[in-house]
């Protein structure tokens, strides 16, 4: 069985039922046994695997779970989007952003400007679907390809260069086989980068409302990252967390006015995981409003 395994295959473990699949992303000699190095195709998880311990998938078995994933990230979507409209009818009934006196076509003629992103994920096939997730849902969006290791050392730079209301730093992550110490930052596999971008990021802009960062991927130490001054973070719980969940957050953000700060609940609640796999603190919104529209 191992012998048909290869970089590129979409494999589970046979350990683990299957639960999750993966792309084969390396093969190693760890004596006494070759070992696969693996990345979650629809969860942010690094692990590796005896190459005894892993089956590859047929079309028909990836296509069933695609389809899951593809139906989750709908009904997000969905509720997105039902909920803007929710919004934008009651945006102007507050005096805050409404002057008194205007006509309903006068409201009509107000315009949006949500907050801006900038993406740093250590996965390219991962930065392409949440790229593809904010187009869909109207977010400018400046997304690099950037290692998890590498994202320390060049996070100044864009943030000087590309100047955004959110940050989301991202890839894989995972705890290392076999230790059970969930405090210890050195039993994660990239938990330090992401805390060290974040300090980097923190001495760029210390205001946690002028720039709102996300940070973490699967089994992340959640702690460490809210203390270092991510806003969000994964994994409370250290489990694995869904592959749009940090874009699901910063839509909530982007699309919240700036009079706004809004709770943890409110914002987790638009996520696949939930409470257990993201967590934070109070964050104010981004979303300011414009007048009048132009026609051109």
């Amino acid at each position: 069985m191992s012998s048909q395994i290869n970089v590129g295959d979409i494999v589970g473990r046979i350990s683990h039922n299957s639960d999750v699949l993966f792309k084969v992303a390396g093969i190693i000699e760890e004596a006494p046994e070759q070992k696969a190095i693996l990345r979650g195709l629809d969860i942010r998880l690094y692990a590796d695997a005896p190459l005894v311990d892993l089956i590859k998938k047929n079309p028909s078995e990836i296509s069933k779970m695609r389809q899951e994933f593809i139906k989750k990230n709908s009904e997000c979507m969905r509720q997105i989007f039902e909920r803007r409209v929710d919004d934008k009818s009651k945006v102007f009934l507050r005096g805050q952003t409404c002057s008194k006196g205007l006509s309903r076509s006068e409201e009509a003629e107000y315009f949006e400007l949500p907050g801006s992103v900038l993406h740093m994920d250590g996965d390219k096939d991962y930065l392409d679907l949440c790229k593809t997730t904010y187009s869909q849902l109207n977010i400018t969006v400046y997304g690099f390809p950037v290692p998890e290791e590498e994202q320390p050392k060049v996070i100044k730079e864009y943030l000087r260069q590309y100047k955004p209301d959110i940050l989301v730093l991202t890839g894989h992550d995972g705890l290392v086989r076999n230790n059970t110490s969930f405090k210890d930052i050195c039993n994660y596999r990239n938990s330090n980068y992401f805390v060290e971008a974040v300090r980097k990021a923190r001495e760029y802009e210390p205001g946690r409302d002028d720039l709102i960062i996300f940070a973490g991927a699967c089994q992340s130490h959640y702690e460490a990252l809210i203390a270092a001054g991510a806003n969000f973070a994964s994994s409370p719980q250290r489990v694995l967390i869904h592959a749009f969940d940090p874009v699901f957050i910063v839509e909530k953000l982007a699309y919240s006015s700036i009079y706004d700060t809004l709770t943890v609940q409110d914002i987790i609640k638009n996520t696949i995981t939930g409470l257990d796999g993201v967590g934070g603190i109070e964050t104010r919104g981004c979303l300011r409003l414009g007048y009048p529209k132009s026609p051109y």
